[in-house]
């Protein structure tokens, strides 16, 4: 069994944030990533994607993501900064590595991977993001569809279904952004729960990130915080933009049930579907903290500050704001990383 002073369980954005931070300690630690290269969940994202912050606003500590030939860093761009960041601090990873549990040792943790090899630390910091949790709500009737369901984790682009009927459901981000990626391939319709919300045109991630620190800062000093924006209200991405210029930017009520070949809508009209997409969010990924920790059923750790209240050497990093304000953002990881540890170098040390 080998033993490191910290163990980092992933290798996306928090998780190199953290890396970043834990080479200038001296301490033995290695990031464990159960992909086979460089990226994160950005691996698994539909080609067109972009973020939508400008790449300034888009960076973890230490170096600024390099200019992006258009306003916002496209997916490629995002894969390419962050394979070359690994580089650059020259982040001990070790991959592909699947951790499938996590138990106490001691005052330290033991991590088994998935061919049954273990891992000791005297600290865990878990950083697995949410790719892997996919939220998959249920619908009537969905047992006997015979058509294509997938989550938008596994979206990989129009061209699969060209010429289909899609439905893409989700009035987020997500939802927005697959629909107008597929509206010139496919008859594809957008359906959402309740309305979508659509920010100005000036709001973007920058925007976004500002307002919410100067909430947070508000809310550090005692005063009333503005209202918030919800960070899964829709920008207005080029794309979608776009979408709406041309006047196709609208969605539909959710339908009452499936069908065998499609669904029905709450008029009683019968719609025949091939494939429907779920842009319905995720949950933290923490299943590999199991037996230790267990999540609560919004799928978030009870915390004791910066560590999990089930072990005091157990840190949780970049799933949101329960682990550090705009911990889920590639700028605002940096914070939380930096906090998460000091700690942990103050109590090896």
């Amino acid at each position: 069994m080998r033993t490191f002073d910290v163990a980092v369980v992933g290798a996306g954005q928090a998780a190199l944030a953290a890396g970043y931070f834990l080479r200038r300690t001296g301490l033995r630690f290695a990031l464990f990533d159960a992909e086979p290269a460089a990226g994160g969940a950005w691996r698994h994202t539909w080609p067109s994607l972009h973020l939508f912050s400008p790449a300034r606003w888009s960076s973890l500590p230490g170096w600024l993501m390099p200019a992006s030939e258009g306003p916002y860093p496209s997916r490629e761009e995002t894969l390419a900064y962050l394979a070359e960041y690994e580089r650059r601090y020259e982040l001990p990873i070790e991959r592909p590595v699947w951790v499938a549990s996590t138990h106490a040792d001691g005052i330290g943790l033991r991590l088994v991977t998935g061919n049954g090899q273990e891992i000791a630390a005297r600290v865990v910091i878990s950083a697995t993001g949410t790719w892997s949790a996919p939220v998959l709500p249920v619908f009537e009737g969905q047992d006997r569809f015979t058509g294509e369901i997938i989550h938008s984790a596994h979206y990989a682009g129009p061209t699969r279904y060209a010429g289909k009927r899609v439905l893409v459901i989700g009035a987020g981000n997500s939802g927005a952004q697959i629909f107008a990626d597929l509206v010139d391939h496919a008859r594809v319709t957008w359906v959402t729960k309740d309305p979508p919300v659509f920010l100005p045109d000036h709001v973007d991630g920058q925007y976004l990130f500002a307002q919410a620190t100067a909430r947070y800062q508000a809310i550090k000093e005692g005063r009333t915080p503005a209202p918030p924006r919800s960070l899964g209200d829709v920008v207005m991405v080029p794309a979608v933009r776009a979408l709406r210029d041309r006047g196709l930017l609208s969605a539909l009520p959710l339908f009452r049930r499936f069908t065998p070949d499609g669904v029905e809508w709450p008029d009683g009209h019968l719609e025949a579907v091939d494939a429907v997409i779920l842009a319905t969010g995720f949950r933290p990924a923490l299943a590999h903290l199991a037996p230790l920790a267990t999540p609560n059923e919004h799928g978030r750790l009870a915390m004791e500050g910066a560590h999990a209240s089930a072990h005091p050497r157990l840190y949780p990093l970049g799933y949101g704001d329960w682990t550090g304000f705009a911990s889920a953002t590639l700028i605002g990881v940096g914070r939380s990383a930096k906090q998460v540890v000091t700690e942990i170098e103050t109590a090896l040390k």
